[in-house]
C-alpha cells in the first residue's frame, strides 16, 4: 500500500521539536537558525526568540522564510524531511494571545514550564514569532521502494 506523502510530512513534523529556519537580511544574505517550535495545524509554526537574534532582525526586514524539519541523528540514507516556505513575524495583540496558547501547550509538555504574556512582551527577553506556511514538500529518498527514482528529491504535498 502506498503511503500518503502528506501523512509522511505530518509524521516528520510531529516527531521533531526543532526546525531549521531560513531568513535573509536587508542585503539578501541568507541565515539559518535552529528554533524550537510548536504547531497544531502544520501551517502555523510558533517559536520564541530574542528580538535581537539575527533571524529575528532578518524577519523585520524580510518576512519570507524557508523551513526544514528533519531528524539529524539518523544514519546517512535514513533521513526523512519536510520542507516549507511562507512568511513570518513577531506576534502582537490577539494573534499573540492565540499563538501563546499553542506554544504554551508544547512548552509545558517539553520542558514543564509554560509561557505567558509576561514572558514575551515589555522588558522580557523573548518575543513570540509565527511562520505561516504557504507551501509544503516532503523528501522522497532515491531508494524509496514505491517512489524512488535513484535520486533524492522533494515532492509537493498538501497538508
Amino acid at each position: 500500500m502506498t503511503e500518503d506523502l502528506g501523512d509522511r510530512a505530518r509524521s516528520v513534523i510531529d516527531a521533531n521539536r526543532y526546525m531549521a529556519l531560513g531568513t535573509v537580511d536587508k542585503a539578501g544574505r541568507p541565515w539559518v537558525s535552529p528554533v524550537w517550535f510548536a504547531t497544531e495545524d502544520y501551517r502555523n509554526f510558533h517559536w520564541v526568540s530574542s528580538p535581537d537574534a539575527k533571524h529575528s532582525l532578518n524577519l523585520a526586514a524580510h518576512p519570507e522564510v524557508a523551513i526544514a524539519i528533519y531528524d539529524s541523528s539518523v544514519p546517512v540514507g535514513g533521513a526523512q524531511a519536510a520542507y516549507m516556505k511562507g512568511e513570518a513575524g513577531e506576534l502582537t495583540g490577539d494573534d499573540l494571545v492565540r499563538g501563546l496558547e499553542v506554544f504554551d501547550r508544547v512548552s509545558r509538555e517539553d520542558i514543564g514550564r509554560g509561557f505567558g504574556l509576561e514572558d514575551v512582551q515589555g522588558s522580557a527577553l523573548f518575543r513570540l514569532y509565527r511562520a505561516t506556511v504557504s507551501e509544503h514538500w516532503v523528501l522522497v529518498a532515491g531508494r524509496d521502494p514505491e517512489r524512488g527514482s535513484g535520486v533524492d528529491r522533494s515532492e509537493p504535498v498538501t497538508l
